[in-house]
């Protein structure tokens, strides 16, 4: 069993769609990072980085509970666990790597960074949404022109897809128009179309 330590961000539900392709068992436990939540001891005891996601495999390498932070880690680690979505090709695994640090070193903190510019501000700052937003649409250019002549990142369905679809899932949050970028938006509906990644787009479920 694992326990993901997550809540409705894009980092987040990278794990939870990886975890429901891989079928393995898990449960939630939500972290509100709007209450602060992410500072309490006991989650600080599992990422002292005071981030979502976390995990803690109770069946982790030894047989012994293993905890991971950081999101990019966590999918590599259930790769390693399970042998899936991640290319058995040589020169595909490494593609598949190469877009999935693509997303972590890119596409990641230039979105959030257009996310908190554009919306979280108390007062506008031209200077950085003009910077962020610019590099958000420089990436998607760059993302549109490898999938204008690719179905998945790495050409088959793997955790670089899984990666970056959560973050394509906000575009309305850093004002872009998929229409202007046809490729991506042929992808993120191809990718959607899975059920494991809209059950896993999901969690952790709105408190009641």
């Amino acid at each position: 069993m694992i326990d993901l330590y997550t809540w409705t961000t894009p980092n987040g539900r990278k794990v939870s769609i990886m975890l429901e392709e891989t079928g393995l068992p898990y449960r939630t436990h939500p972290v509100d990072i709007n209450s602060g939540e992410q500072f309490r001891p006991e989650f600080l005891a599992i990422n002292p980085n005071n981030r979502i996601p976390a995990i803690v495999d109770q069946d982790g390498p030894g047989g012994k509970p293993f905890k991971l932070f950081e999101s990019g880690a966590i999918l590599l680690y259930l790769v390693h666990k399970t042998g899936r979505f991640l290319p058995r090709d040589a020169a595909r695994q490494f593609q598949a790597i190469q877009w999935l640090m693509f997303q972590m070193g890119g596409v990641g903190p230039m979105f959030g960074q257009a996310h908190h510019f554009l919306r979280s501000t108390k007062e506008p700052v031209p200077y950085g949404i003009e910077r962020y937003t610019r590099e958000t649409r420089r990436l998607y250019g760059v993302l549109d022109g490898h999938l204008s002549g690719h179905e998945y990142l790495a050409d088959e369905y793997s955790v670089a897809d899984i990666a970056t679809y959560p973050w394509i899932a906000r575009h309305d949050w850093h004002e872009v128009d998929l229409a202007e970028f046809p490729a991506v938006k042929t992808w993120y509906e191809r990718v959607g179309e899975r059920p494991a990644v809209q059950r896993g787009m999901k969690v952790p479920e709105p408190k009641k």
